[in-house]
């Protein structure tokens, strides 16, 4: 099993409530074809870097789970079809990356040194 890290990019419209269940519904896809989620970030409406469809925000939503090839073709084909999803990208994480994100889980990034703090 690989894992895997998907970004959604929802249309700026929709409401909070909206959101949350177009969220669950690619949530449920997951977990139906038996992945495990390893970790789930909404990173909230966010300022795109150009426009797309005339729109200038999204609501961005990070998913990062641990499942077979099969899975990212059904997600992927999913996503496709929903009017409401503006972008996506799906990455397989290698495993610098998977250890990098469990590092920055657990808070060791922020952790400041004794340097840092008699400075």
């Amino acid at each position: 099993m690989n894992q895997y890290e998907t970004v959604i990019v929802l249309t700026p419209l929709l409401s909070d409530e909206v959101a949350k269940e177009v969220l669950a519904k690619f949530k449920k896809i997951i977990i139906d074809n038996g992945a495990e989620i390893i970790h789930e970030d909404n990173w909230g409406l966010r300022k795109l870097a150009y426009p797309i469809a005339k729109k200038a925000n999204g609501i961005f939503h990070l998913t990062e789970y641990k499942s077979s090839g099969e899975l990212v073709s059904k997600l992927e084909l999913e996503l496709k079809r929903d009017e409401r999803v503006m972008r996506f990208l799906t990455v397989r994480l290698d495993r610098h990356a998977v250890a990098y994100n469990e590092k920055k889980r657990s808070g060791a990034f922020n952790k400041k040194t004794k340097e840092e703090v008699s400075a």
